[in-house]
């Protein structure tokens, strides 16, 4: 059981890394083809997403990373592995870019890997909605953005 624990850290941390260089397709390759994608809230990103194609298309591909300025793109800027078992592993990530609204969309995720065959099967993702709304979908909310009074770390 140790091994495989051990495997699936070494694949979340290609899943980091890949997103911190920038190489969607390395990405894209430790996905199942179909994978699901589970995203919180109630903006247009939010929902069960089904398929690589789905997921990596109109999602990621249009929906996230197609709304920030290129130049500006960096996930996992910041990352950390959270834990591990045999089936699932827990992270943190940090990143974004300016958003083609202006907005600076520099967003913390958290992610919960679920892995079969070396591969991530099922992803649930969770993040700060009304960044999504206000940077992405130039939808500011009643509240707006602030600072952070007592941000954490990780």
């Amino acid at each position: 059981m140790k091994d495989r624990r051990e495997a699936n850290i070494a694949l979340a941390t290609r899943y980091y890394e890949a997103l911190a260089s920038g190489d969607f397709e390395a990405l894209a390759d430790l996905h199942s083809d179909d994978v699901v994608f589970n995203l919180v809230g109630s903006t247009p990103v939010s929902g069960r997403w089904e398929g690589k194609a789905e997921c990596f298309g109109p999602l990621v591909a249009d929906m996230v990373v197609g709304k920030l300025v290129p130049e500006t793109v960096q996930f996992s800027r910041k990352w950390r592995i959270m834990c591990a078992d045999e089936e699932r592993v827990v992270g943190l990530m940090y990143g974004g870019g300016t958003a083609k609204s202006g907005h600076e969309y520099l967003q913390t995720y958290c992610q919960i890997m679920t892995i079969k065959d070396g591969k991530i099967v099922e992803l649930h993702e969770f993040f700060d909605t009304a960044l999504v709304e206000l940077a992405l979908n130039d939808n500011p909310t009643v509240k707006g953005p602030s600072e952070v009074k007592r941000p954490f770390d990780f």
